[in-house]
């Protein structure tokens, strides 16, 4: 559930632009052929701080790279709504994702452990080696998705890039996360016991 919830802004974008490409009940366009487009970026956004709030009311706290995803979305958002340019989306998508990749890495050299071992070793137990390995997958996995979000939204057309946006993304997301799911399965069991001499050593 949670996955799909983080990318109800992307479902919600995608829907609105396949379907509202007549309806100007959002903002009326220069250029008809983007109306969809505006429109499902006005949803986006608006969809984004719901997420947010959201976030707000039922854990009574905001992760920071959430709060910054929502100062991209309606920076890059308004841009595009105003413009009427595509180009500031693709780029939105892609420099979410590298600094997703930079605070991955960053969380390497500052504070005492990586972020996906403060966010998932309360239910897996992991040597210290796989957890790196864990995180350094994570960052070449978003550092890659921008790379390759860049690279459809500039080789091919808008609605191409839409499709890629919406499934082609969740899809590189779920094969990511089962991959990790195989390695994780592979080496949870090679955590050290603490013998019971070790202990009253200790």
């Amino acid at each position: 559930m949670k996955f799909l919830f983080d990318f109800f802004p992307a479902i919600l974008f995608y829907i609105t632009y396949k379907t509202t490409g007549d309806v100007t009940w959002l903002h009326q366009t220069a250029i008809p052929e983007t109306q969809g487009m505006v429109n499902g970026v006005f949803v986006m956004i608006l969809a984004t701080i719901v997420q947010l709030a959201y976030n707000w009311l039922r854990h009574n706290k905001v992760e920071k790279m959430h709060v910054v995803t929502l100062v991209l979305v309606v920076v890059f958002g308004s841009t595009t709504i105003y413009l009427e340019d595509p180009v500031y989306l693709f780029w939105k998508v892609s420099i979410v994702n590298w600094l997703f990749a930079v605070v991955f890495a960053g969380s390497h050299f500052f504070g005492e452990h990586t972020i996906i071992k403060r966010m998932m070793s309360h239910a897996i137990s992991l040597p210290e080696v796989v957890w790196t390995r864990l995180s350094i997958m994570w960052i070449v996995f978003f550092s890659a998705v921008g790379v390759i979000n860049l690279f459809v939204a500039f080789s091919f057309d808008f609605d191409t890039w839409m499709d890629f946006k919406l499934f082609g993304l969740m899809g590189l997301t779920i094969g990511f996360i089962i991959i990790q799911a195989f390695y994780l399965s592979r080496h949870a069991q090679e955590q050290p016991e603490t013998t019971a001499e070790q202990q009253s050593e200790s």
